[in-house]
């Protein structure tokens, strides 16, 4: 039996846009558009009614940003998970969002089978970034002393996919690199979420990268 298709909520100030969002979900399989707003406002208005798993977010909006939208909405639906979309490749506004409950962020100009991809994957527990962002997220890091792992706790190996999920990289893309099968780095990830007690990807390179 088929799973339930993932149900999204769009939220983009611009008509063209948000236009252009909508096509792209309602043309996908496994996804279902319950609703699009052109504010932040206006979608807290609706919140309560809303049966949304995943919400498109975009930051810079008249009224209420979508950092701020997302800091009140998760109050009221925790379990939904936000993407953020948006323009701006800055480390602060990458930072807010996260710590305001977003779960991704991705910029506008992402590719349709990226976009549908990142939708997949945070609804699965993942938190999807675009390699761009991943690199502004890396380099803010790498700034501050990163906590050392115990030799003990994680391989050689894990260490180096760990490493490549920090970077953004995607599980084919470290097994290319790594010279081993997409299947393995699945296997090696699931024991780094193990051994660090975490769900999902963010929250291993927060625990690898402390104060994030």
């Amino acid at each position: 039996m088929a799973s339930a298709p993932v149900r999204i909520v769009i939220v983009e100030d611009d008509d063209e846009l948000r236009e252009l969002l909508r096509r792209r979900i309602e043309r996908a399989e496994g996804l279902q558009l319950v609703r699009t707003f052109a504010s932040g406002d206006a979608f807290l208005e609706h919140i309560e009614e809303l049966t949304a798993q995943v919400v498109l977010m975009d930051i810079n909006m008249p009224g209420k940003s979508g950092i701020d939208c997302v800091r009140e909405a998760k109050v009221v639906k925790p379990e939904v998970q936000y993407l953020m979309l948006t323009i701006f490749e800055n480390p602060a506004y990458i930072f807010q969002a996260l710590c305001a409950g977003a779960t991704g962020y991705l910029l506008k100009s992402t590719t349709t089978e990226e976009l549908l991809e990142a939708i997949h994957d945070i609804h699965k527990g993942g938190s999807p970034m675009n390699s761009a962002i991943a690199r502004l997220v890396v380099n803010s890091f790498q700034q501050e002393t990163r906590q050392q792992i115990n030799d003990e706790l994680l391989t050689d190996r894990e260490k180096g996919v760990l490493d490549g999920l920090a970077s953004g990289l995607q599980y084919k893309e470290i097994a290319a690199k790594a010279g081993i099968s997409t299947e393995t780095v699945r296997v090696h990830v699931r024991r780094i979420y193990s051994k660090l007690q975490v769900n999902g990807r963010m929250e291993a390179v927060r625990k690898v990268y402390p104060g994030r």
